[in-house]
């Protein structure tokens, strides 16, 4: 995450995401954003008798991701607020919008024309997806990247300061999001076998037959047995 504060005091969180999965970015970005003003203020002042004024936040989302996304949408921390709103109240509490930018090649062009420098980073994402394809060996794809963007003036001046963090942020980004991907995966499939064996105990208790609850779910009888009050066959 990037913390841009302007001249203008406008405080810009920028995170850049390449994975699908952004519904904890808000909640993301209000711990972050939390931890930035107490460092700007003091902890002192956060006592202060006074009305400290505060730089304004605003919050993208820089996607680059390979699954379909929309060129832009707008996420809200409220949205993971178990009860929803408050009827009578019509709006949260506490809330904190984030707008999500599809920055890959081809998508939100006007915005890439007229900030060089994000079309250029589009560029060089593309470019080392297309080395990946080549050497199947993602540090030597961002090394050739790099190589290859440098030479073509593209984020030249950045690359030539900073090609060793950026190699090392890439690689790391692109394996936690296999990581990520991986856990949600997993994630599904335990939700599936939990609600499966929710399914087993309620036809149990309605004095369904272990044979016929072992057809409806596909479990193991062992597993089906340690759900009943039996606890045997």
């Amino acid at each position: 995450m990037l913390h841009l504060p302007l001249a203008s005091r406008t405080l810009f969180l920028i995170p850049h995401s390449s994975f699908l999965i952004l519904s904890f970015i808000a909640f993301r970005l209000l711990i972050y954003v939390a931890r930035i003003y107490e460092k700007i203020i003091g902890k002192k002042n956060i006592y202060a008798s006074r009305l400290i004024h505060i730089p304004r936040p605003e919050f993208y989302v820089l996607y680059n991701g390979l699954d379909p996304y929309p060129d832009e949408e707008l996420l809200k921390l409220s949205d993971a607020f178990e009860n929803g709103l408050l009827p009578e109240k019509g709006h949260p509490s506490l809330e904190l919008e984030v707008k999500v930018i599809n920055i890959n090649k081809g998508r939100n062009r006007e915005i890439a024309e007229k900030c060089k420098t994000l079309g250029e980073y589009s560029a060089f994402i593309e470019k080392v997806r297309e080395f990946e394809k080549e050497t199947e060996n993602l540090e030597e794809a961002i090394k050739k990247a790099v190589i290859y963007c440098r030479d073509h003036e593209i984020l030249k001046e950045f690359l030539e300061k900073y090609a060793a963090e950026v190699i090392s942020m890439l690689t790391m980004e692109w394996n936690w999001d296999d990581a990520l991907a991986c856990r949600y995966e997993e994630g599904l499939e335990e939700g599936r076998e939990e609600g499966l064996e929710e399914v087993a105990r309620n036809a149990l208790a309605q004095g369904v037959s272990f044979d016929l609850v072992q057809k409806i779910t596909g479990l193991d009888i062992q597993t089906i047995a340690s759900f009943s009050d039996k606890g045997a066959l």
